[in-house]
């Protein structure tokens, strides 16, 4: 901006310049979507604060507790976690507590953090084709194939490199479904992740089950959550065991700590060794 144009700001103009719906701040006076922060403090729970700024509206008891139940399944999955692991490698550099969340939270994209809303974005498709009419399992088989040909063949969501059965889907799912008992949610979401399961599995010896991002996708559709806060939502789960790893490891005292201990090395797949020319070896730098 230049000269010509400060000298015609007005009050107006600065306080303009951000403009949000969320919080509305006076001297003595916090509100959070129109209520006073005094009235949330001790009445409503951290689920449904964090429904409450994300979605304007306060949540109904059975909503927070699913919405607080998703949250807790994704705290934590030990110091192997890419995002657990760089936050502990950050803390023994010598980061700061805040550098090394910052760090970890920083290894949250497409491949580990993001699969959940990759795999909101696949059951919103195999949705909308059932509601037009196709067979469940047609639909998942239409919306797998046009999800390949979109982004390759892995499916997000389904099977996990560790646990034969993800525990914590398990358990998610029992709750989608007491939850659908009650008219909390509709259940329409949990059909279609179980209809994708099944298309995944057909011909497998053993069943293809739902992992961590594919029940955590459903919660948060059948919640009524936009695709787009998928992965802004899984981090705010995982921040907490990120946190919790960086501070543990900064108690520890140990110095630049690598992913592998010293003596098991590296796998090198470069040159044999040579020597440096005459000619170079001679000339001067």
């Amino acid at each position: 901006m230049n000269k010509k144009d400060r000298s015609t700001l007005t009050l107006d103009d600065v306080t303009g310049w951000w403009e949000t719906d969320i919080v509305d701040i006076a001297p003595g006076s916090i509100r959070i979507r129109g209520y006073a922060i005094e009235d949330l403090i001790g009445h409503i729970s951290f689920p449904a604060m964090i429904w409450l700024v994300l979605r304007g509206e306060l949540p109904t008891k059975q909503q927070a507790d699913l919405f607080g139940a998703m949250l807790v399944s994704a705290v934590d999955h030990g110091p192997q976690a890419p995002s657990i692991a760089v936050a502990r490698m950050a803390a023994t550099c010598g980061l700061g507590l805040n550098g090394a969340i910052a760090s970890g939270v920083n290894t949250l994209g497409d491949v580990h953090g993001g699969t959940g809303q990759q795999c909101m974005e696949l059951l919103q498709d195999v949705d909308a084709r059932h509601v037009g009419g196709a067979d469940e399992d047609v639909a998942a088989a239409e919306a797998i194939a046009a999800y390949r040909e979109r982004c390759g063949e892995f499916i997000p969501g389904y099977g996990h490199r560790f646990h034969p059965v993800d525990p914590r889907a398990v358990r998610l799912s029992q709750l989608v479904r007491e939850s659908r008992e009650t008219g909390t949610v509709s259940g329409r979401y949990l059909e279609a992740g179980e209809a994708v399961q099944r298309v995944l599995s057909r011909g497998k010896a053993k069943p293809l089950p739902m992992n961590i991002d594919g029940i955590t996708a459903v919660v948060l559709l059948e919640l009524g959550f936009a695709a787009e806060l998928g992965r802004g939502i899984f981090i705010l789960s995982r921040s907490v065991g990120i946190c919790a790893h960086a501070f543990e490891q900064s108690r520890q005292g140990e110095r630049i700590k690598g992913p592998t201990p010293p003596a098991c090395g590296f796998r090198y797949r470069g040159l044999a060794p040579r020597a440096l020319p005459d000619a170079v070896r001679k000339s001067p730098p």
